[in-house]
C-alpha cells in the first residue's frame, strides 16, 4: 500500500478508556435493559432541560436522573413545537451516546514511534497549544484564511466565533452542499427565501402533501411526522413520487413508482397541466408572479404524455394527481424535500418545485407554507471581525455565485494545490461531521487531507475522520454541557435550553470551552470577554426578556410574533424580495448569472447492462453515520440490507438474507457484504441501502463490519452548476455473489 504523509491510525484502546458506567444494566447480545438500581427507585427523580443532538430537528426534551444522579431516561417538551412532547426513536435512543463505552475520552496526538504513526495520549493543554501554535504559524505563512471548520451541530457557533475572531470567514456545514443547498437556492430565486430548517410546511393544515423523494416517516423528521399523521386523520390526500414504495407510500392515495432520474419531467408535465387546464390560483398568480405567460410558452411540449416515455408514470395518473393538488389549493404542499442533492441539476429541479406551488398559491397560505418567526438573539459584545482577504470563491472564478452558504467540497478542492491559487486550504477543524462518510468521493477526500499541515477533529466518537487527525479532542456529548440557545424559526417565536444533566465523563469537553481556551491562546481574549457560558447565555437571554434562571426551569419558553403575518392576508400587497418585487416563475437572477431562466428537462445517465441505479435513504432509527454505534439504538437496528427486486434476484440466482458484494460502475467494489431482502416494494432498475453503514474501523465495536457504506460508492459525483451541490445518484452497482479476492477491496 502506498505510503502516505498522514496514514490512518487505528486508536484502539487508546483514548477509549474502560467499559462505561451508564447507571443501566444491558444486556449487547439481546438489547434487553437488565434489573438495576434505576429500576426500584421510581422515586424522588429530578429533571433538566435539554434539546437533543441526534439529529438537526432540534427536539426539546427533559432529561430524567434518579436518586443516584443516574440518567433514567430522556423525555420530550410538551410546550415544544418541535416535537410536541413526543421523542423519535432516536431522541429517546440519546442516553446511549453518553453510555456508548467506545466513546473518545482524553486528547490524542499523532506522533511517529519506531518508525510508525501512531497516536499518543496527551493533556488538554498540550493539546490546545499545539493547536494554537500552529493556527499562528499557518496564518503568519498563508494567512488566517486558509483554515477551515467544517462542523454540523451546535458547537459549531463557538468554533465558528474562534474562527472568524482568528480572521477566517470559512465555515461550512457539508448539509448544505450534500443536502439542502439546491432546494434553498431554488427557492430564493423564485420567491427570495429560502425554506429554512425546520421547513416552514404547514402539514398540519393541509389538504393534499406531495411528496417527491422526500421520505417522511424514514427520516424522522420528528414535527413533519406528527403533522403528516394528523393531516391524514383529516382527509388529506398524500401523492408519493418515489421508485421505492416507502413508509410515506404506504399511507399515500397515489404511489408514483417513478423511473429514476425523470422527475424533472414529471414536475414540467404537471405544470404544463394545471396551467392548460385552467387549474391554478389566476388571481394569486395575477397578483404576486412575474413571467407566467414566458412559463406557459416554456412548458407547451411538456405533456404528460411526453413525460409518460421519460418517466414511465402513465398519463391520465398525472393529470389525476395535478386534479387533486389543484382542488385542494391552495392549502397544497409540493414538500421541497431535505436531501435533494441527486443528479447535478438538481436546483431546477427545486426550481421547478417552487413554480408548481407559486402556481397552486400555495406559498404564504394556510396548509401551504407558513412565513416562521424566530428570537433573534444577541451576541455576546466583542470587537469587530477582522475583515478577510481571500475567500474560498477565488478558488472559482465565476462560478457558484449563487450559493447562499460555503460548499464543503469547494473547501475540499480547494485545499488541492494549484499554481492558479493564492492560496489553498492548510488547516482543517472538522467539529461533528465524519468527513469520510459525509463528503462523495471518498477518494477525493482522502487526497485534500494528505494536503494538509493541521488536522484537528472534535468529536464525541472515534469515528473515520478521527484516524486522519493531528489532535483528536474528546468532545462530551449534549448531555453533560450548556450550549447556544436554540431560537430556530417555527409557526411562533420559541426559546430551547440545553444544560447539562451530568458531569462530563473521562476528560472531555465541551465545545464552547474549547473554542474559548483556543482563542485565549491564539491572543483573542477580547472576543471571549465572559469567564463561562453561564455568564454569556445569562447576558444573551435577558437582553430578551428572559434569564438563564427562567429557563433552567421552564427548558422551553414562547414568545410572542412581532407581527401578526403567519400567512398572508386576502388581497395583501406583498414585496418579495426578487429583482422584480414578484414570485419569479422566470427567474431574472438565474439568466443573469447565464442559466436557464426556466427549468430545462435533460436526459440522465442509465445503468450499464447488468448494473443497477444505487438509492439510498434513511431509517428511522439512526441519524446518518453518527448513531450506528449507538448502543441503544444499535440494539433495535444495527445494519443495513439491500432492497432488491424478485424479477432481479431470479435472474442472479440471488436468494433473501444472501451477503452479496457490490461493485459501481468504476470498480470500486464495497470492504463487507449486504444482506439482499428481495421485495415488490423496489423498481427493477434500482437498489436501495440506508445510509450510514459498513463502517471500516474497529475502534466502533458495534457498528464494525456491519451492513454496506454507500458513500463507499458514490464515485460519480455530478456537481450542479448552479450552486455547486453533489449530485450522487448517478452511481450503479452489480453484484458480487462470491467474497472479491484482497486486492479488489478498498484497503
Amino acid at each position: 500500500m502506498k505510503k502516505t504523509r498522514r496514514d490512518f491510525i487505528k486508536i484502539s484502546a487508546l483514548g477509549l478508556g474502560g467499559l462505561a458506567s451508564t447507571g443501566l444494566a444491558f444486556d449487547w447480545a439481546s438489547g434487553a435493559i437488565q434489573k438495576s438500581s434505576l429500576l426500584t427507585n421510581l422515586t424522588n427523580f429530578t429533571r433538566t432541560p435539554t434539546y437533543c443532538e441526534i439529529c438537526f430537528w432540534k427536539c426539546a426534551g427533559w432529561v430524567y436522573k434518579n436518586e443516584e444522579n443516574d440518567i433514567w431516561k430522556i423525555e420530550g417538551h410538551a410546550d415544544d413545537p418541535h416535537c410536541n412532547g413526543r421523542l423519535c426513536p432516536r431522541g429517546t435512543g440519546g442516553v446511549g451516546m453518553y453510555a456508548d463505552e467506545d466513546r473518545l475520552k482524553t486528547p490524542l496526538k499523532r506522533v511517529i514511534k519506531n518508525g510508525k504513526q501512531t497516536f499518543e495520549e496527551i493533556s488538554w493543554d498540550e493539546a490546545l497549544d499545539y493547536i494554537a501554535n500552529k493556527m499562528n504559524d499557518l496564518k503568519e505563512k498563508y494567512g488566517p484564511e486558509c483554515t477551515a471548520l467544517f462542523t454540523h451541530g451546535s458547537g459549531g457557533k463557538f468554533l465558528g466565533h474562534m474562527l472568524k475572531a482568528y480572521g477566517s470567514p470559512h465555515i461550512t456545514a457539508p448539509s448544505f452542499a450534500q443536502c439542502r443547498g439546491p432546494r434553498e437556492v431554488a427557492f430564493y430565486s423564485t420567491f427570495g427565501e429560502g425554506v429554512l430548517s425546520p421547513e416552514r410546511t404547514d402539514i398540519r393544515d393541509t389538504q393534499c402533501l406531495v411528496l417527491i423523494g422526500s421520505h417522511i416517516g424514514e427520516n424522522m423528521h420528528n414535527g413533519q411526522v406528527q403533522e403528516m399523521s394528523d393531516a391524514i386523520d383529516n382527509g388529506a390526500t398524500i401523492i408519493t413520487v418515489d421508485p421505492r414504495f416507502s413508509t410515506a407510500a404506504s399511507k399515500s392515495k397515489f404511489w408514483l413508482p417513478i423511473k429514476p432520474a425523470t422527475d424533472l419531467a414529471l414536475l414540467l408535465a404537471w405544470i404544463h397541466v394545471i396551467i392548460n387546464e385552467g387549474w391554478y390560483d389566476k388571481e394569486y398568480v395575477e397578483k404576486y408572479t412575474y413571467g407566467f405567460d414566458l412559463l406557459k410558452q416554456h412548458v407547451a411540449d411538456y405533456t404528460p404524455e411526453w413525460a409518460y416515455g421519460k418517466t414511465t408514470i402513465d398519463p391520465e395518473t398525472i393529470r389525476k394527481t395535478a386534479k387533486e393538488m389543484a382542488n385542494a389549493s391552495p392549502s397544497v404542499i409540493v414538500h421541497p424535500g431535505r436531501h435533494v442533492t441527486w443528479y447535478g441539476d438538481d436546483t431546477q429541479r427545486l426550481r421547478a418545485v417552487a413554480i408548481l406551488n407559486a402556481l397552486l398559491g400555495s406559498w404564504g397560505r394556510r396548509g401551504g407554507f407558513y412565513n416562521p418567526d424566530f428570537v433573534e438573539l444577541p451576541s455576546y459584545p466583542h470587537p469587530p471581525y477582522p475583515k478577510p482577504k481571500k475567500s474560498w470563491r477565488d478558488a472559482f472564478p465565476g462560478q457558484y455565485n449563487l450559493a447562499t452558504e460555503i460548499l464543503s467540497n469547494g473547501i475540499c478542492d480547494a485545499t488541492m494545490p494549484s499554481p492558479n491559487r493564492e492560496c489553498a486550504f492548510k488547516g482543517w477543524i472538522v467539529n461533528g461531521t465524519n468527513l469520510i462518510h459525509t463528503i462523495p468521493n471518498q477518494k477525493k477526500t482522502l487526497e485534500a487531507i494528505q494536503e494538509l499541515e493541521l488536522l484537528v477533529v472534535i468529536d464525541t466518537m472515534p469515528m473515520e475522520i478521527t484516524g486522519y487527525a493531528d489532535i483528536v479532542l474528546p468532545e462530551c456529548t449534549y448531555l453533560e454541557r450548556y450550549d447556544a440557545v436554540r431560537n430556530s424559526p417555527h409557526r411562533d417565536p420559541y426559546l430551547a435550553l440545553r444544560m447539562p444533566a451530568v458531569e462530563p465523563k473521562y476528560n472531555t469537553k465541551p465545545d464552547w470551552w474549547i473554542a474559548r481556551e483556543i482563542g485565549l491562546r491564539l491572543g483573542l481574549k477580547d472576543y471571549f470577554p465572559y469567564e463561562n457560558i453561564e455568564e454569556m447565555l445569562d447576558w444573551q437571554l435577558k437582553q430578551v426578556g428572559t434569564s438563564l434562571e427562567e429557563m433552567q426551569k421552564v427548558g422551553v419558553k414562547k414568545m410572542k410574533r412581532a407581527y401578526d403575518d403567519l400567512y398572508y392576508r386576502e388581497g395583501e400587497d406583498i414585496e418579495f424580495n426578487t429583482n422584480t418585487g414578484k414570485i419569479e416563475l422566470y427567474s431574472t437572477e438565474m439568466a443573469a448569472e447565464g442559466f436557464d431562466p426556466m427549468p430545462v428537462f435533460t436526459e440522465h445517465e442509465q445503468p450499464p447492462a447488468g448494473f443497477y441505479r444505487l438509492n439510498y435513504g434513511r431509517t428511522p432509527v439512526h441519524t446518518f453515520s453518527r448513531t450506528a454505534n449507538n448502543p441503544n439504538l444499535t440494539a433495535i437496528y444495527d445494519e443495513n440490507d439491500l432492497w432488491v427486486n424478485p424479477k432481479v434476484a431470479k435472474r442472479w440466482g440471488i436468494e433473501h438474507g444472501q451477503k452479496v458484494w457490490l461493485k459501481n460502475q468504476d470498480g470500486v467494489v464495497s470492504s463487507f457484504p449486504i444482506k439482499v431482502r428481495i421485495t415488490e416494494r423496489i423498481r427493477w432498475d434500482s437498489v436501495y441501502m440506508v445510509h450510514g453503514f459498513g463502517h471500516a474501523d474497529k475502534r466502533l465495536s458495534r457498528a464494525f463490519g456491519k451492513g454496506a457504506s454507500d458513500t463507499e460508492l458514490i464515485t460519480n459525483v455530478k456537481t450542479d452548476p448552479i450552486m455547486g451541490g453533489t449530485g450522487m445518484r448517478e452511481n450503479f452497482v452489480t453484484f458480487l455473489t462470491e467474497q472479491p479476492k484482497q486486492e479488489d477491496v478498498p484497503s
